[in-house]
Order: C-alpha cells, then sequence, then structure tokens
C-alpha cells in the first residue's frame, strides 16, 4: 500500500507530522511518498526515518521540490512516538511562495454568465502561462464544474498540474451536482483538507 503526503510549502515540521498521519493511515508496512519544498524538509524527514528505522530516499526532482520516499517495514517502530519538537525549523517564506487558487463558481465575476464562463476560460488560461505558479487550486460549489465533463478548461488544468500545481476538488459538491463520476482532472478532496490547504497559504487567489 502507499501513501502519499503533498507538504509543498509547509513549513516545519508540518511535512513530519503529516507523515506522522500518513503512517498511522498505513496500519501497517507499505510506503509513504513525501513531497516538499526545501532541504531542511528533507533533513527532518530522514532523521525521523532513522530513528523508526524506516526505509529512506530521497531525491530533487527540480529546483524547489524534493521527493521523500520512506518504507515500512515490520520491524519499523512507532510513528506516534515521534517527538516534532526535535525538528529543525524551515522558513519556506525564503523560497517559493505558497500560493492557492481558490474557485468556487465556474463564472468569473457577477453580471452575465456567458461573459463570466469565457473570463473564467481565460484566467485559467492566463494563469497556466505565469512564471510563477499556485501550489494547489481548489475548486468547490459550483467551481467543480470547472474540473468535469463538458469544462473547456481541462487542457489548461492538464497544462498546470504537468508543471507541479495540485488540483483538488471538494467530493461533496461533486455528489450534489452529480458529477462525482465525470472528474477529468485532479483528486477528490474534503473540507477538512481545504481548510488546512488554506490556512498554511502565503496567498489565497479568488477570481470572483
Amino acid at each position: 500500500m502507499k501513501k502519499t503526503v503533498n507538504a509543498m510549502g509547509d513549513t516545519c515540521p508540518i511535512p513530519v507530522v503529516k507523515t506522522k498521519k500518513a503512517i498511522k493511515e498505513l496500519g501497517g508496512e507499505g510506503e509513504v511518498e513525501i513531497l516538499v519544498d526545501n532541504e531542511v524538509a528533507v533533513q527532518n524527514l530522514t532523521k525521523m526515518a532513522n530513528q523508526k528505522k524506516y526505509g529512506i530516499k530521497s531525491k530533487k526532482v527540480e529546483e524547489g521540490k524534493y521527493q521523500v520516499i520512506m518504507t515500512i517495514g515490520e520491524e519499523s517502530g512507532d510513528a506516534e512516538d515521534v517527538d516534532e519538537s526535535q525538528f529543525e525549523a524551515c522558513d519556506v517564506r525564503s523560497g517559493k511562495k505558497n500560493t492557492v487558487v481558490v474557485i468556487s463558481s465556474d463564472v468569473m465575476g457577477q453580471g452575465d454568465d456567458e461573459l463570466g464562463a469565457s473570463l473564467m476560460k481565460s484566467f485559467i488560461y492566463a494563469l497556466s502561462e505565469q512564471d510563477n505558479l499556485p501550489t494547489t487550486m481548489l475548486f468547490y460549489n459550483g467551481g467543480v464544474k470547472v474540473t468535469t465533463q463538458g469544462s473547456v478548461s481541462i487542457e489548461d488544468l492538464q497544462s498546470l498540474e504537468a508543471q507541479g500545481v495540485k488540483i483538488m476538488s471538494c467530493g461533496a459538491c461533486l455528489n450534489y451536482y452529480g458529477l462525482t463520476d465525470k472528474l477529468q482532472i485532479g483528486e477528490i478532496t474534503n473540507m477538512y483538507a481545504i481548510v488546512e490547504t488554506m490556512m498554511n497559504a502565503d496567498h489565497i487567489i479568488k477570481p470572483s
């Protein structure tokens, strides 16, 4: 079994906290992939793995992005025993900002919906062409229509995802609109993760 933890933009020791939670959810042997954006976080995760006798390997994927793989085996220790206070603090603010884009409708602005839909398409296209991309895009309420079948923005969202942007759509919203099985891009999330993502953001952008 494998779990993935996205700790991009998180200050230390949050990557360790999230990893502990993922290992607990794993409930036994398996693998946890952690994505972070600084070397101190990698060092902290390596320290945790060595303490608990987890297998550990890491690599720099690109500038500002690191992948850490932890392998939990039969002889591994309990992650709950890890004391987060012993890990070194990391200031991710000196690097890439953790920007979150929040989209709650399939139209941008108030007035004419046809114009609003065109503006939303243009916004997402323009976003995909930026040098500095957001870390995450959250879609909820009517915004989930942008990530589902029939959306004119799927190609641009695919471009954003390919460049490392995490795309998350509210599961309750997809269910409400009957779109759960029509999701075309990204992953399904819940309100807990939405709140956590927004709380950890340096900047939140909401086209309205």
